[in-house]
């Protein structure tokens, strides 16, 4: 009880109940704020999904756009050579402008749920740079912008580490740094070894270009999926806006750094470091074989696309094989019972039957015989999946004819 006055200036008691917050109250409230939280984010999470799906929709649209625009062209003047010429260069730069965004937005999912896995292969750290060097270079070359190296601060050595990364890392930076540089411009390589101490070896790879640069504000976003300077750079197929995004990830994942320097109007300089262990082989596991001749082998396509069909068997009758085709593994498994085959090219999700269970069908009849994957399955689990039900190889659609190569390089000289 308490004492409070009256208007005449008399006293009187009231009951006084203090008002406590109870931990029942306290629970609710912070169940509330969490609803308030989770509604807020799921908006923004909503936001990011919806400008996605903004954006790949004009990224896959505008290629397929020229794709089939310069296919209805082409059929305009069927007897002008160089026309058609014209029209299958620019399907060719709007389909490897396509393959590129699926492979990025590929890469990033793969990389964002932590499924990237990293290979322990021996190579040629120089000689893997030369080749993405040689790749920049006919690039810098259709664009007029000359492209130059210096490897005079390094030794030639076998090291172990995952090499389709590395180099996937390397053409990033080079390939950005072309795409961003006018005709006229440079680009230069240059390499150094920073330590070596007969077990772990440190490269230092520093990308310089005397293109468009970037803004300071721009520098702070650079490494974010979908960021680019200028919004209309998509528009002329030179850029997802992903590949500097995959390549930070990609470098963190390997232990090792990159970072840049840049102002608008006077280039950028990526610099990237990377550690590798150094490798006892003299050999690389990653060497590109030369074109592998298969005359006179018997070569087995399983694909139920058959224009897939008429691509494999144009690879393999170009290479001397005697190729049959097979419209699903049902149809494989039945011509496999009756023919002799060196080689058997299986594809993977297939009507009736898919190559998977037809691998592990032929495989109960014979141990011996190769079989390859040739599939748009292209993830590591797919690879590993692959070997796992017996067969030799697993090759990604579309076809890489160094791929090809090398695989075959193993069982056919």
């Amino acid at each position: 009880m308490v004492k409070t006055r009256n208007g005449d200036g008399s006293a009187h008691e009231v009951l006084y109940i203090p008002r406590v917050i109870t931990s029942e109250k306290i629970k609710e409230l912070e169940y509330q704020e969490e609803i308030v939280r989770s509604n807020l984010e799921a908006k923004k999470a909503n936001l990011v999904k919806t400008d996605f799906l903004r954006r790949m929709s004009h990224d896959i649209r505008t290629p397929i756009n020229g794709i089939i625009g310069m296919t209805n062209i082409a059929d305009h003047y069927p007897d002008d050579l160089k026309k058609q010429e014209e029209c299958r260069r620019k399907v060719k730069n709007a389909s490897n402008f396509l393959l590129e965004l699926v492979n990025n937005v590929l890469d990033m999912s793969k990389l964002e749920s932590g499924a990237m896995e990293l290979d322990e292969l021996s190579f040629d750290f120089i000689k893997l740079l030369r080749e993405v060097e040689n790749i920049t270079k006919m690039n810098g070359e259709n664009k007029g912008v000359r492209v130059t190296s210096d490897y005079s601060n390094t030794r030639e050595c076998m090291v172990v580490g995952s090499p389709l990364h590395v180099k996937q890392v390397v053409l990033n930076i080079a390939g950005n740094a072309v795409k961003y540089t006018n005709e006229g411009g440079s680009v230069n390589l240059s390499v150094k070894e920073v330590s070596n101490d007969g077990e772990t070896v440190t490269y230092k790879l520093e990308c310089s270009d005397t293109g468009l640069g970037m803004s300071e504000e721009f520098m702070k976003h650079a490494f974010e999926p979908f960021s680019q300077e200028k919004y209309g750079a998509r528009t002329n197929y030179t850029g997802t806006g992903l590949g500097l995004a995959i390549t930070k990830q990609l470098v963190d994942l390997m232990g090792g750094s990159i970072s840049l320097s840049s102002e608008l109007g006077n280039g950028s300089v990526f610099t990237y470091i990377q550690s590798f262990k150094l490798a006892d082989e003299k050999t690389s596991d990653n060497d590109i074989v030369e074109n592998v001749s298969l005359d006179g082998r018997n070569v087995l396509v399983v694909d139920d696309n058959l224009i897939n069909q008429e691509i494999a068997r144009f690879v393999f009758e170009e290479k001397g094989a005697v190729v049959t085709c097979a419209d699903n593994g049902d149809d494989a498994l039945n011509k496999f019972k009756n023919n002799k085959y060196d080689l058997i090219v299986m594809d993977i999700m297939m009507p009736i039957m898919g190559g998977y269970e037809a691998t592990r069908r032929i495989r109960a009849i014979d141990k011996d015989v190769l079989i390859f994957a040739m599939s748009a399955n292209a993830f590591s689990d797919d690879v590993k999946k692959s070997l796992e039900v017996g067969m030799n190889e697993h090759l990604s659609k579309p076809l890489v004819m160094d791929d090809l190569n090398r695989a075959l390089g193993k069982y056919f000289k």
